[in-house]
């Protein structure tokens, strides 16, 4: 029998982990909060955020909501400085425009790139999740102890267990939104979650994903303790569309909006959505952000009240620029990822929709 086994042993061949290099664990995610603990004054902020949200979808709170701020956060400095001007900005137009910084930590890649601060903070391949991790979390405290809500995109389903606590506003993006596993996380995630139409321009998937959401699931998940566990979840009904256009142009017309919204009763979802300025809508140009933005509110003047809100790509200064080996050549508060508008024109922009929405 011993000479069996020992034959067995020999002839396995390994069948698993042949393209990994390593593992390496991380922190859970219940001893980084612990580190980076919430506060009575952030948690005020992320609470009535979400509220604040919830009322605009429902139409008790007739305000836009803006989500607006830099494409993605690569340099600690240059975050704070834009959510201090912005804080700042917020406060001027409270009545009627809710703003929320736009604090993205990861990105989609089409095929390869820059994956965000998270995956690799150093932005030199070191791939550091450990501090990446702990610097979106700092991040957030900080831009929430300015009273300035944040919002971010869900990309990698155990990243929330990290950070989710302190986001008010979330969006599943074109790229995943046809996804299994980001219907599935999106249905226990406590804040309101914008769905966005697919890459090509489809509506329809970003309908499914609402329903989807909506509804309660179990799946596999980690605890916070970092241990793999079944997830059960009730479903997220604080959902909304953001357009963003797609292959087939851009979707903010009128007639856009109103296929959408159609599409949205028909499906007895909430026919209140908001507009992307930026991707296909803007044709990837920064410029063009202002168009859609001017084309929305007056449409919005015009007396649509389901455009209940604004995605915005500003950084603060405008464009964007390569990322480079030597990381003191990069030009300070240019975007490294996709195009954003400077902060002199976002702040005009958001001036002028004050001064012509209706009280």
């Amino acid at each position: 029998m011993a000479d069996d086994k020992d034959q067995l042993t020999q002839a396995l061949r390994p069948t698993e982990d042949l393209n990994v290099v390593s593992t390496v664990p991380l922190t859970p995610p219940g001893e980084v909060q612990e580190e980076l603990p919430m506060t009575v004054e952030v948690n005020r902020v992320v609470i009535e955020g979400r509220e604040t949200i919830k009322r605009i979808l429902s139409g008790q709170d007739r305000r836009m909501l803006v989500v607006v701020g830099p494409c993605s956060i690569h340099d600690e400095d240059a975050c704070m400085d834009y959510a201090n001007r912005l804080a700042k900005l917020s406060k001027e137009v409270a009545s009627k425009l809710f703003v929320v910084m736009r604090v993205y930590f990861e990105k989609p890649r089409t095929t390869v790139g820059w994956k965000g601060l998270i995956n690799d903070p150093h932005l030199d391949g070191s791939f550091d999740m450990e501090a990446g991790i702990r610097l979106a979390r700092k991040l957030l405290l900080n831009v929430n102890r300015l009273g300035l809500p944040a919002g971010t995109e869900v990309l990698d389903p155990i990243t929330p267990q990290y950070i989710a606590d302190l986001v008010t506003w979330a969006a599943i993006g074109a790229r995943t939104i046809e996804s299994q596993t980001h219907r599935q996380m999106a249905s226990g995630l406590s804040m309101p979650i914008g769905y966005k139409n697919a890459t090509g321009g489809e509506l329809q998937i970003a309908i499914d994903a609402m329903k989807s959401s909506g509804s309660a699931h179990s799946f596999l998940g980690i605890d916070d303790h970092g241990r793999t566990a079944l997830v059960k979840t009730r479903g997220n009904q604080a959902g909304h569309m953001i357009l963003r256009g797609g292959r087939s142009g851009p979707n903010y017309s009128p007639a856009n909006i109103q296929e959408a919204i159609e599409m949205l009763a028909k499906n007895k979802l909430t026919t209140r959505l908001m507009v992307d300025c930026s991707h296909a809508n803007s044709n990837k140009k920064y410029q063009n952000q202002e168009i859609v933005w001017r084309e929305v509110i007056q449409q919005r003047i015009a007396g649509n009240q389901d455009l209940m809100g604004l995605l915005v790509e500003s950084n603060i200064n405008e464009g964007n620029q390569p990322m480079c080996a030597d990381l003191s050549q990069l030009k300070y508060g240019v975007s490294i990822t996709d195009e954003c508008l400077g902060w002199e024109k976002t702040e005009e922009m958001i001036r002028w929709a004050y001064e012509v929405l209706p009280a």
